[in-house]
């Protein structure tokens, strides 16, 4: 079991005792302002069942991010599931409880990703990608090093003709990356 240590978070293995906390930030509107929709109770233990299969299958991917031994969220890296100009590829994301955010944790979760990805994976690129109104991810990204190249924009293929269909997209590669 992989388990990825910052200075303050701890990237790791889903427990049965995160479901409560993760349903809670799914079900907040605020987090889930720049995704489809608030999610369920048994959509998030459903979602905490793939993520936590990706990590047993390949060694990595979305992770649980602790802070304190409490579960405030995931970041990793994965592929993601659908086909589009820049795929296939493996993306980093992040998801956090809105009393986590202004603490500077998706950026320090983010940026252990990243060094695993490059660094143990030897990944040649990673990718992100948000609706173009999520100006917070959008300031991660580009606080984690990440480029942004208009050209890249792409109607998510998973949102139809949704509110948030239009994406922007996200490239570090590794002789960009600064650990």
């Amino acid at each position: 079991m992989t388990e990825l240590r910052g200075p303050r978070v701890l990237l790791r293995s889903w427990r049965g005792d995160d479901l409560d906390p993760f349903a809670a930030l799914n079900a907040d509107p605020a987090v889930t302002k720049f995704l489809a929709g608030p999610r369920s109770r048994e959509a998030s233990a459903e979602m905490i069942a793939r993520l936590q299969a990706g990590i047993d299958e390949r060694g990595w991917g979305l992770w649980a991010v602790d802070v304190g031994g409490l579960c405030i969220g995931f970041t990793g890296i994965t592929y993601p599931r659908f086909e589009s100009h820049f795929t296939p590829c493996v993306e980093i994301g992040w998801r956090l409880a809105r009393e986590a955010w202004g603490h500077g944790y998706a950026m320090e979760a983010a940026r252990v990703a990243l060094a695993f990805g490059f660094a143990v994976l030897d990944l040649t690129e990673i990718v992100s990608f948000t609706a173009v109104r999520n100006a917070r991810s959008r300031r991660v990204m580009e606080r984690i090093g990440m480029s942004y190249d208009p050209a890249d924009d792409f109607d998510h293929p998973q949102l139809p003709g949704h509110p948030l269909q239009q994406h922007v997209l996200y490239r570090l590669a590794r002789k960009d990356w600064r650990p």
